[in-house]
């Protein structure tokens, strides 16, 4: 298909959306635009002192709930701006070193609560919730979410720069208890002072509530916040006073050591190998603002495997960070563009171009073999009024690959009302190199937020670099120093009705970064992100709260002017009234290739040359707080040299909040203008997970490559014995379905820790 056939196709998919008339939209709210919601004045609530003891049982019965509450949440979901459908009352009170917060949730229909999940970090998204966020410092930026649902689930989650780092891995020592009763559900909250980092002085600290009745698809906040934000804008939260003068936040200690057992015998192997290590954690409150943290031998066996993908692509596949100890405090040092927002999704969009610290590449080779990590140290929170972040770590040598000294330092200082700058510093250092093997990633960056929701965000950084590594496929000469720049500037806008953004990017040649991830080097790239999101009456009456007709433009060319690649993503999505969603897309792709790629093993490598091909795909899912939902994505079309037919479809099952399952296939059948060139390239996955209760849990996941013989099992149980404390029984079994009698792969692991509070 030709672009200007293409070009045609975008205006038919998106000019019967666009000619409709804005009258057609929904009217704003009685006596106030949707728009006007974020000026609206924010709500203060004073923190009562407390003259009883609470007992943490769900019951509102102590004198500190007989106060008058507050109360007047209003929706961003469905119809911004009008209060909630049901009434909410909240109270707020401390004493004992705690903060206690307290909610009545009412519900005419109480018998219609959706609760689907009792895991811990449960996804909030599909059922009934109640959640707190605090923004301790009060610098509309950074805070804590605490988030429970009827049944008493428990997800923690740290917040950096109002919502472009969630670090949903993060954990707090803190209880909840809920109760149903009659008219709704009600929930008690403990949250030590200790367990979160605070200003040394003030007793005021911004703080939001949000409340979703899954039923109707509602989200309703305390202070109002557009339905294009979520809980994370700090910037429009309310403010919480009459917190004590003194508090014991930020001045603990906690060392939790662990042991480990496992037996292990590789794919293929004649025995089992036995061994038993340990190692410990520690965390330190140096002031209410800053946290040092120290771990000595760290082991991440408990961490999930990884979910296999079919990749069509000549770049390696994004992988995130699961490992908790660089999960913690990592939004300090994200460097980086603003997030988009994405509309249900917890976690915004990785740049793959180049995101400039990537903590998975600690511990793990170029060619993915894991690296021991005997130790290392991060410091992080704020001081003078800077938020600080430094880590520095250690790996061990792998064959072939010598151990290495890793640290990244990053400042950033907060500027106006939302804005700020910053620097960073990052080395690798290998540890027998005698100073000729290294590299030096040094740069700055900033982030201004103008009125009406613009954004402008630009980095500079600059390398610096001595022995292996360089421009791909061009070995450095011996004693070569070299150097080479990433540069990144985007100027966005985000609102209910518009968003854009338009973004430029250069990398060059020689920019060498061992601590990112990027797919290329030596390219500019200029980058265009536009949609609206109308919301017409008569949709809604046929089920479509909202269209979304968009695209994205992404065009690269080398540093010479000549054209590397282009991708065109043009579509329009339908978000339901129940939650679910539909899109239709057509994604107009060039790509030239220098270098031969394997995109299979099965066929011969694609060759050199410039490649052009515009799939189709259907992608949606329909009600996720269903006990059966599905997502699916079909895309038909071209594919490099030929054409494929590639379809994804999971099925969710949740009988109850206790158990849930999911199969998931992925089948992708192309064939290229090579010598042999036809290949079908099929992925099963199976998860489920058994809650016994809050603390007590066991998942499984299974997943099974026909096209390489090969069954991987990855079951995980887990017993939370104590606050912030574990016990871990893993399981790991590959086995090859060839039938020629290769032994099975397996390991066991057990694992316990303890943490030690002082």
């Amino acid at each position: 298909m030709t672009w200007p056939r293409i070009a045609l196709v975008r205006v038919v998919l998106a000019a019967p959306l666009l000619a409709l008339p804005v009258a057609a939209q929904d009217p704003p709210p009685r006596g106030e635009a949707a728009a006007g919601v974020a000026s609206l004045p924010r709500p203060t609530l004073v923190a009562r002192a407390l003259t009883a003891p609470i007992r943490l049982d769900g019951v509102l019965d102590e004198p500190a709930w007989q106060a008058e509450p507050t109360t007047g949440f209003i929706q961003a979901e469905p119809d911004e701006g009008l209060p909630a459908t049901e009434r909410t009352h909240v109270w707020v009170a401390h004493g004992d070193g705690n903060l206690y917060v307290a909610a009545r949730l009412y519900d005419a229909q109480p018998d219609r609560l959706v609760v689907n999940d009792i895991r811990k970090d449960f996804d909030d998204r599909a059922q009934d919730a109640f959640a707190v966020i605090l923004d301790t410092f009060r610098d509309r930026r950074n805070g804590y979410v605490f988030v429970t649902n009827p049944a008493g689930a428990r997800a923690d989650r740290q917040i950096a720069n109002e919502g472009r780092e969630i670090n949903a891995s993060w954990d707090a020592i803190w209880r909840v208890e809920t109760a149903r009763v009659d008219d709704g559900w009600t929930v008690e909250m403990e949250i030590p002072f200790r367990s979160i980092r605070s200003a040394a002085a003030g007793d005021v600290w911004g703080i939001n509530f949000s409340r979703r009745i899954r039923r109707n698809n509602e989200i309703a906040f305390w202070a109002p916040v557009p339905r294009s934000y979520g809980l994370t804008r700090l910037s429009l939260a309310g403010t919480l006073t009459g917190l004590p003068g003194t508090r014991t936040a930020g001045r603990d200690l906690r060392f939790t050591p662990y042991a480990l057992a496992n037996t292990v015998r590789g794919t293929g192997g004649p025995s089992f190998d036995s061994e038993l290590q340990g190692g410990f954690d520690l965390k330190w409150g140096l002031t209410r603002g800053l946290a040092l943290d120290l771990t000595v031998n760290p082991d991440f066996a408990q961490v999930e495997a990884d979910v296999q993908r079919v990749n069509l692509t000549q770049f390696s596949l994004f992988f995130p960070e699961k490992r908790r100890f660089f999960l913690e405090n990592s939004g300090l040092f994200f460097v980086g563009d603003q997030a988009r927002n994405t509309r249900g999704n917890l976690l915004p969009r990785v740049d793959e171009d180049l995101l400039p610290f990537f903590s998975r590449r600690i511990g793990l080779t170029e060619d993915g073999r894991t690296q021991p990590i005997h130790g290392g140290a991060r410091l992080t929170g704020n001081a003078t009024g800077f938020q600080l972040g430094a880590m520095a770590m250690r790996t061990g040598d792998v064959e072939g690959v010598p151990g290495s000294d890793l640290g990244v330092f990053r400042a950033r200082r907060n500027l106006f009302r939302s804005s700020e700058i910053g620097g960073i510093l990052m080395f690798r250092r290998a540890t027998d190199g005698g100073g000729e093997n290294f590299n030096r990633i040094y740069g700055g960056d900033t982030n201004i937020r103008f009125p009406r929701e613009v954004d402008l965000s630009v980095y500079y950084l600059a390398s610096d670099a001595k022995g292996p590594g360089g421009e791909e496929g061009v070995a450095p000469a011996p004693g070569d120093e070299r150097g080479g720049h990433a540069v990144r500037a985007s100027l966005g806008h985000d609102g209910n009705f518009l968003h854009f953004k338009l973004a430029f990017m250069e990398m060059s040649p020689d920019f060498q970064n061992d601590l990112g991830f990027s797919r290329r080097t030596g390219f500019r790239k200029y980058f265009v992100d536009w949609g609206i999101r109308p919301r017409f009456q008569f949709m809604r009456r046929l089920g479509v709260r909202e269209t979304h007709p968009h695209l994205e433009w992404h065009y690269y060319d080398d540093l010479d002017g000549r054209m590397l690649a282009k991708w065109l993503h043009t579509g329009v999505t339908f978000f339901l009234n129940s939650g679910g969603n539909v899109q239709i897309q057509v994604d107009p792709t060039f790509e030239r290739i220098d270098r031969p790629f394997i995109l299979d093993r099965r066929i011969d490598p694609i060759p050199p040359g410039s490649y052009s091909w515009a799939p189709w795909s259907l992608t949606g899912g329909t009600d996720a707080s269903r006990m059966f939902s599905f997502n699916w994505r079909g895309t038909l079309g071209e594919l490099w040299s030929g054409t494929q037919k590639t379809l994804s479809l999971t099925m969710n099952f949740k009988p109850s909040h206790t158990f849930r399952a999911s199969v998931g296939m992925t089948r992708t059948d192309a064939t290229l203008e090579l010598p042999d060139a036809s290949f079908v390239r099929t992925l099963w996955t199976v998860r489920t997970n058994y809650s016994f209760n809050p603390d007590m849990f066991v998942d499984a996941l299974v997943q099974y490559d026909p096209a390489h013989n090969v069954f991987n099992s990855n079951v995980r149980f887990n017993l939370i014995h104590a606050p912030l404390s574990d016990l871990f029984l893993v399981w790991n079994e590959q086995r090859i379905t060839t039938g020629d009698g290769t032994p099975l792969g397996r390991s066991l692991t057990l694992k316990l820790t303890r943490m030690l509070s002082f």
